[in-house]
């Protein structure tokens, strides 16, 4: 595309789908069932820790801001895949491309940061239990949460306003949604300095948390070997989900640093499927993995569903009874 001068805009083609004529229904009715599922299976944990008192813990806020983390996430990106899909032109202006590719940074940055926390939380609970509601109040856990949205977002600040007084050569980018390849885009951007930059961003929201989570559960497995049975079983039961979520969140970002930022070579049938796999596997797979292994969070669901099945059975029961006295 290129720009209209009556409104002074810039429009971006995306060029990554993949026979979106053909399977256009088919990519909007997978889509559509995922982001639902995403929408209702996070949504259901997140109302469930809310409205139950004996999961107001530290563990479970945190819990609850990552499912939530992943609503936000999804819903930055499905709604315009969504519309792209039944469109004629798949197209967007670049102010909203910019604007979508800082809120998918850093709510990706916060994903680390959401890990790096409850990696903390486990390790004060495991080594210091009697100083855990010492050291983990409500005070804390709130300002744990503010930073982890907070300091993602403004190490992003300079690439906004880098990305918004840039001049645009190439008006196709390579891909279904707006992330890094925006900056393939532009006439002349300062390579070097692009690439500092970006280390400089990878090291605080990525590698510094993975650190920190990685010297954490060190620091947790040296302290479950020297301990009983109990003391391991419990620590499995609660930091196994987290390491299941942190590695799976790993491997998909590891695309996008890869991939897109180091502008390695793939065709373009790979890059809509591993594209497709960072927006619609991770949001699905927290809820499974925490509705599942978190042995608190599926007491309450397995309660949730029996009495939802409960309710349901009660009143087919009631409108087979008034429909055979009619009769």
């Amino acid at each position: 595309m290129a720009i209209d001068n009556e409104f002074n805009e810039t429009y971006i083609t995306f060029g990554g789908h993949i026979e979106l004529e053909k399977y256009k229904f088919l990519y909007f009715v997978i889509m559509f069932t995922a982001y639902i599922l995403i929408l209702c299976s996070n949504s259901t944990i997140v109302c469930l820790i809310w409205i139950k008192k004996s999961l107001h813990e530290p563990m479970y806020v945190f819990i609850a801001a990552l499912l939530l983390n992943s609503v936000m996430f999804s819903t930055n990106i499905y709604p315009k895949l969504l519309m792209d899909f039944l469109s004629e032109k798949q197209i967007t202006t670049h102010s909203q491309c910019s604007f979508q590719g800082f809120i998918y940074y850093s709510l990706t940055g916060s994903e680390f940061f959401l890990l790096a926390s409850m990696a903390y939380d486990r390790y004060v609970s495991i080594s210091k239990p009697l100083q855990y509601h010492t050291i983990m109040r409500k005070t804390t856990v709130k300002i744990l949460l503010v930073l982890t949205w907070l300091l993602p977002a403004c190490q992003l600040v300079p690439s906004a306003v880098i990305i918004n007084t840039s001049q645009i050569c190439r008006f196709t980018l390579n891909g279904i949604f707006c992330n890094n390849a925006i900056s393939k885009l532009y006439c002349a951007t300062p390579r070097i300095s692009y690439l500092i930059y970006g280390v400089f961003i990878l090291i605080n929201t990525v590698f510094l948390p993975l650190l920190f989570i990685l010297f954490t559960y060190t620091k947790i497995f040296i302290i479950c070997y020297r301990s009983c049975r109990e003391v391991r079983r419990k620590a499995a039961q609660t930091c196994l989900p987290h390491l299941l979520v942190l590695i799976s969140f790993s491997c998909l970002c590891s695309y996008d640093i890869i991939i897109t930022r180091l502008e390695i070579s793939l065709s373009q049938t790979a890059r809509f499927i591993m594209t497709l796999q960072v927006v619609l596997y991770h949001p699905l797979f927290n809820p499974v993995v925490y509705g599942l292994k978190m042995k608190e969070i599926s007491q309450h669901l397995r309660r949730l569903f029996c009495q939802s099945k409960f309710k349901l059975s009660v009143r087919a029961d009631a409108r087979s009874a008034i429909i055979s006295f009619v009769i």
